[in-house]
């Protein structure tokens, strides 16, 4: 399941979030929880838990269903030093 979630990643969300300078990897999963990390212009950006709620996990329930419990985010949003804003 890992290596699917991160085909998803790779191929569905991080060309959608690229725009803005974003990227998201896969943490962990485990008992069907999505641990990921967001980097880029999705570090420290106002928008992030956005970006989680309306696409990231959207994509991943679309795609896998019940074998996606909750997706955490264990970012350190406090960390990031240049979200994206136009």
């Amino acid at each position: 399941m890992r290596r699917k979630i991160m085909k998803c990643i790779e191929n569905e969300i991080n060309p959608m979030i690229a725009s803005h300078g974003g990227r998201i990897e896969l943490v962990d999963y485990l008992n069907n929880d999505v641990y990921i990390e967001m980097s880029g212009g999705c570090q420290g950006c106002s928008a992030s838990s956005a970006t989680l709620s309306d696409g990231v996990e959207r994509i991943l329930r679309d795609n896998f269903g019940d074998d996606v419990r909750e997706i955490i985010d264990v970012t350190n949003h406090n960390a990031g030093s240049n979200p994206y804003y136009e």
